[in-house]
């Protein structure tokens, strides 16, 4: 009998030991479940396609391997996008639980309180009581932080995700490219930055599997066409220009504004300067005006160009998913396409 639990991703041996039925369960979540949303940006560009761990035999055998160890179908693109979905959104709800809240709150009175004793006679009337009560607000909030921050870390290194963290590191050392990982993956902060609670395992790098030449000689050519044909991956969409001018301006500019006013106050500092001290040599600042103009009409036009490069280069990540969903192994992206796909 076939079944499938609340958890969508969840493989039961039933459903291991058959392939047809798991394929139509799956692919009825994916019709569901194939994206997720966050930052007002639809992301469906999973780091590996499933495609890409089964053209490398060892590669499929370890993931299959973990994936019997978790129960989850690893090279299933439907399944893992239903994981990281489901995952991610736990992981926010343990960063949003009311101890989180609450021991920040009893942090930072604890720590605050003894400042406001010297501008209260009340407070300083009590001051043991008041210096007893910061202390134990100190110490009750740092419990329930750091309670708060134990569960999220055993929620995020336990369970399906350990296991797709090691598929991704044994991926990476055989050198099939991750297109990018998500910053929560790894516990990271949202701009990527640090090494994170739960970075992917590093494993040596692995060569190509060796064919021995006695193996090679002695096959024979019926055996030859009687193999399984491998699968050829759909191409990966070229990158057009705006996307490439996008990925090198994305994070140039934003200093117009600044210099405009710069150059605006300069020149009124200079015509008060000629108004005071009547000297009429200053009033040549008041060519700086125009300057400022000119720089402020030069951010804006480089804006509009970055943002329609912006929204070309959205479109090529829409791209990226498509031809990944088709059975592409997407290379790796830039940060800029990355900040993209993770919703910046």
């Amino acid at each position: 009998m076939l079944f499938v639990t609340e958890r969508p991703w969840v493989l039961h041996d039933s459903l291991t030991r058959d392939p047809t039925a798991r394929a139509m369960i799956f692919a009825r979540i994916g019709d569901g479940a194939s994206t997720e949303e966050y930052g007002g940006t639809q992301m469906s560009l999973l780091p590996v396609s499933g495609a890409a761990l089964l053209s490398d035999a060892r590669v499929r055998d370890a993931a299959r391997d973990l994936g019997t160890r978790y129960g989850v179908d690893y090279t299933d693109d439907a399944a893992v996008t239903e994981l990281l979905t489901e995952r991610r959104k736990a992981l926010e709800a343990e960063q949003r639980r009311p101890a989180a809240c609450l021991g920040l709150l009893a942090l930072m009175a604890g720590m605050f309180l003894p400042f406001g004793i010297p501008a209260s006679p009340a407070l300083d009337a009590h001051l043991f009581a008041v210096l007893g009560a910061a202390g134990a607000l100190t110490v009750v909030g740092a419990a329930l932080v750091v309670h708060a921050r134990s569960r999220w870390k055993h929620a995020l290194r336990t369970g399906p995700l350990d296991g797709y963290r090691e598929v991704l590191g044994i991926a990476r050392a055989h050198g099939i490219p991750l297109a990018h990982i998500p910053p929560w993956l790894e516990g990271r902060t949202t701009s990527g930055g640090g090494k994170g609670a739960a970075p992917i395992p590093t494993y040596p790098p692995v060569g190509p599997t060796p064919v021995a030449p006695s193996e090679a000689a002695t096959a024979s050519p019926a055996s030859a066409a009687a193999s399984v044909p491998v699968p050829v991956p759909a191409p990966v969409p070229p990158k057009p220009w705006a996307v490439s001018y996008y990925e090198q301006t994305a994070d140039a500019g934003g200093w117009h504004d600044e210099t405009g006013c710069l150059l605006v106050l300069a020149g009124a500092g200079g015509v008060t300067w000629a108004a005071t001290v009547g000297t009429a040599v200053g009033y040549a600042a008041l060519l700086l005006v125009p300057v400022a103009v000119w720089v402020w009409l030069a951010g804006r036009r480089q804006g509009r160009e970055k943002e329609e490069s912006r929204e070309e280069a959205r479109q090529y990540v829409k791209a990226l998913e498509a031809a990944q969903a088709a059975g592409a192994h997407i290379p790796e992206l830039s940060p800029q396409l990355r900040r993209l796909v993770e919703g910046d």
